[in-house]
This record gives C-alpha cells, sequence and structure tokens, in this order.
C-alpha cells in the first residue's frame, strides 16, 4: 500500500516537468560536484558488509554504491530552488567504463568518492566519479568511472529534458567533448552490431583461422568430410565450458523507488557470477582490472527470475575477459528478455590457457 500511495504521489509531479531544455537554468560542473565518505577505518561496524574471504573490499558492493553516487549526482545537477521533490526519474543508462588503478581495496581504511556530471545531451548526462582510499593521512586514487544516466518523467514512462551545461574553462571544454565523443562511439558501436552488420575481412580471417586451428590435420587430408569433429589444441579450453550459471529471485528488498529491481544490486550480482566464471577457469585468485560497456536493455520487475549466465570469451596470457548475459524469465507469461549484458576483465597471477570458441556464435 505505501509503494502505490507513492507512486500516486508521483503522478502529481507531472506539472513540474519543463516542455523544453531552455526552460531550465543552465548549471556549472561545479554545482554537481559532490564527495561522499564511505568510512570503513573509523566505524568498524559497518565493515561485514564490504569484507570479502580475503580480506579486502567486496567490489561487488562498490558498484552498488557507484550506481547510487551517480544517481544522486544528477539529482544534484538537476535540483531546482523551492521544488521540495524533484519531478525526474533518474535511471542508469550505461556503465561505459569503469578501471581500477589498484588491485586489493584495504577493508580496514576510509573510502572517498568523488564526481560530478561531465557532459549534458537533451535527456541523459554522462557522470565521471573517481574512488579514493587513505593511507598515511593521504588519498590514493583506486579507480575511474563513467556512467550514463537518463531522465524520465515521475512515473519512469518518457524521457524528461534536463539541465543543460556551462563550460567554465578550457578543461571543462575538453571534459564535455570527450563526452560527446563516448556518446558518438557509443552510437558506432551500437550501428556496427553482428545483428546488423556482417563481419570484416579482417574479422572473418580470425574466424577462419580460429576454425582450422580446430581441425584435425587427417581431415583436411580427407577433404573435410568431417569437419563436426574438432580437435582441442593444446593448452586451451573450449569456451563452451567455461559457463557457469545462477538465478536469482527477485524480492521486493532489492527494488528502487519505482517498484524495478535497483541497477546496482544487478551489477553486483553480475560480477560475483563474473568472478566466479574467472576462479572457476583456473584462476585462484581473480583481479578485476576494468568493467566495461554494460547497457541496461530494459527493467527487471520484482517477482521476475533473474537469470544469470557467465563465461570466458577471451583470455591472453594472464588476462581473462568474461561476458556474463543477464535474462529475466516472467512467471506469468513465461517470456525470456535479455536485460544486460556485462563485460568484465580480469588479472591472474600466472598465465591462463586459451579459450577456443567451437560454433560461429
Amino acid at each position: 500500500r505505501d509503494h502505490v500511495q507513492a507512486m500516486q504521489e508521483r503522478k502529481a509531479l507531472h506539472t513540474l516537468l519543463a516542455n523544453q531544455q531552455e526552460d531550465l537554468p543552465p548549471r556549472r560542473m561545479k554545482d554537481s560536484y559532490l564527495e561522499v565518505i564511505l568510512p570503513l577505518g573509523s566505524q568498524p561496524e559497518i565493515r561485514e558488509k564490504y569484507l570479502n574471504v580475503y580480506n579486502s573490499v567486496r567490489f561487488g558492493r562498490i558498484l552498488e554504491d557507484l550506481d547510487s553516487l551517480g544517481v544522486l549526482i544528477c539529482y544534484t545537477h538537476t535540483k531546482q530552488e523551492g521544488q521540495p521533490r524533484s519531478p525526474l526519474s533518474i535511471v542508469t543508462a550505461l556503465v561505459d567504463k569503469i578501471i581500477l588503478c589498484k588491485k586489493i581495496i584495504q577493508p580496514d581504511c576510509d573510502i572517498k568518492f568523488t564526481g560530478n556530471v561531465s557532459w549534458v545531451g537533451k535527456t541523459s548526462m554522462e557522470v565521471k566519479m573517481h574512488m579514493l582510499q587513505l593511507h598515511d593521512g593521504d588519498y590514493s586514487r583506486v579507480l575511474d568511472a563513467t556512467f550514463v544516466m537518463v531522465a524520465r518523467d515521475p512515473e519512469n514512462k518518457r524521457p524528461a529534458f534536463v539541465n543543460p551545461l556551462i563550460r567554465e574553462t578550457h578543461e571543462e571544454e575538453e571534459i564535455f567533448k570527450q563526452g560527446e565523443l563516448n556518446k558518438l562511439k557509443r552510437i558506432d558501436f551500437s550501428t556496427a552490431s553482428l545483428l546488423k552488420m556482417a563481419p570484416t575481412s579482417e574479422e572473418r580471417n580470425i574466424i577462419h583461422n580460429l576454425f582450422l586451428n580446430t581441425l584435425d590435420t587427417r581431415q583436411e587430408r580427407e577433404g573435410w568430410r568431417k569437419t563436426e569433429s574438432r580437435k582441442l589444441p593444446p593448452n586451451s579450453v573450449w569456451m563452451e565450458d567455461t559457463k557457469l550459471k545462477s538465478l536469482e529471485i527477485c524480492h521486493p528488498q532489492q527494488r528502487n523507488i519505482f517498484n524495478r529491481i535497483f541497477g546496482g544490486f544487478l551489477m553486483r550480482k553480475a560480477f560475483e557470477l563474473g568472478w566466479a566464471t574467472a576462479c572457476n577457469y583456473g584462476c585462484p585468485r581473480p583481479f578485476v582490472v576494468s568493467v566495461d560497456d554494460i547497457m541496461f536493455q530494459r527493467p527487471v520487475e520484482v517477482g521476475s527470475l533473474l537469470m544469470l549466465s557467465g563465461q570466458v570469451c577471451y583470455a591472453e596470457k594472464n588476462y581473462i575477459q568474461v561476458r556474463v548475459h543477464s535474462e529475466v524469465y516472467d512467471p506469468d507469461t513465461r517470456e525470456h528478455q535479455t536485460t544486460n549484458i556485462f563485460h568484465f576483465t580480469f588479472q591472474s597471477e600466472n598465465e591462463v590457457p586459451e579459450v577456443v570458441p567451437k560454433t560461429y556464435g
């Protein structure tokens, strides 16, 4: 009942939406700048939530915190004077990049998150965030993250305009230009999808060489009569043998204010499966070094069955690339729908086997 009442109250906020972006006051980058302290060192009672079995910080929890902070920064950018509640629904559209500078995050030293809006479109915002940790009295950099958030109406049904961004210095102009380039790269990447465009000649050669490397030389002499019979090269693993799967029941505890599952929770669960996939591949303790291209394709409803499937899709020297596919099953309609595809890069302390695809897909 409480949730239904809250959603009814949000409907009344429609009157506060701007009809065009020009009606909204411009904002500076420093207007949305926030610093948040995670007091792991000074408040030991919260440390347990962040602790992993290796006595370092759980990276999945950090993903949740970054997602929450990104939303908060966008609400700060769009806050209107005299409005007690924002008419906007800010949701995560994409995690563009997360780069880690340190392998291990200490569990007993305070962490500082900083961030601000770095680029603005009509209805979307790019947020750059940084995480630092306190060592010997100084904060040192741990990671840099770029998220893309979108503004929607109070009921999260349609896009809504956001405040334009003023650039005051040459440095801010460069940051904004980089945000524009990032947007163009995303557009190019989506149009180059294999579902829309055939592989390039270079990509076809790579695929063909992978295929040839898995053929028995006797078959070549026989004119490839039995190409379905494949041979695994030395120190290699078939890609299909690297899979791990998990299932989550989406309880109301993980919902956001729109009665959908919190994006940070989805990222944490996907990361934990990705880590376990790398661990199962032959890396006793994988260290995450980057997170790429998390596209939130559709929301996850409360009551759905969340099915996660992880597999190693590339390995080189001591690096492992893991892809986690997320889909939901609706028990009422019996439909499966993809919600996200995650890409995590892990580093191993030792060299790992090569991964070899068996099928074109």
